[in-house]
């Protein structure tokens, strides 16, 4: 299935199981640590051998996946499980547990951004960033920062479909792109 039609097809799945979590006071957690836990286990190169094995029959193919979740699926979990597996698209579980983190991070105004920087962003930095965001985003930011010598110099900011390239290797590419 090509990208962009596995990602049509598991937005319904997404948004159902989000407004599931809705209707339950602390939904949107369970429902998230659920999701994320059948992602994990769907993503086991182990069990997604065995899930592809032909010969499975629907229903075999849910209880493996249920088995394996144990008590850490509810029973409305169960019950998304069970349509999926009879609908064929237990694979869709990892796309439907990225679509409801997005779906949950708009619902409560927040957003996860990444910040590659060149060297160490300070404290002050990242707190005055924070801020800078959360104005322009209209959202709370948690920030999370990594060190990339590559970069040379500068910062590559990255928040959901948002990309701030002020890196020298950013840079010089978009100058070599004028040269050409």
């Amino acid at each position: 299935m090509a990208e962009a039609e596995f990602t049509t097809v598991a937005r319904p799945y997404a948004r159902a199981a989000f407004s599931c979590a809705l209707d339950d006071d602390g939904g949107l957690n369970t429902w998230s640590r659920m999701l994320a836990m059948l992602k994990a286990a769907i993503q086991e190169p182990s069990v997604r051998m065995l899930l592809e094995d032909p010969l499975l029959t629907t229903e075999q193919q849910k209880t493996i996946v249920t088995d394996l979740m144990g008590d850490d699926l509810s029973v409305k979990g169960t019950n998304f499980v069970d349509v999926l597996a009879q609908n064929d698209r237990l694979e869709l579980i990892p796309a439907v547990c990225d679509m409801f983190e997005q779906l949950k991070a708009n619902y409560e105004k927040t957003i996860e951004v990444e910040v590659h920087s060149a060297f160490d962003v300070s404290d002050a930095e990242k707190d005055k960033l924070q801020e800078a965001l959360k104005r322009k985003l209209q959202r709370d930011v948690s920030i999370h920062t990594t060190v990339d010598e590559s970069l040379i110099g500068g910062v590559l900011i990255r928040a959901d479909d948002m990309v701030i390239d002020d890196s020298v290797r950013g840079r010089l590419g978009r100058l070599s792109q004028l040269l050409n």
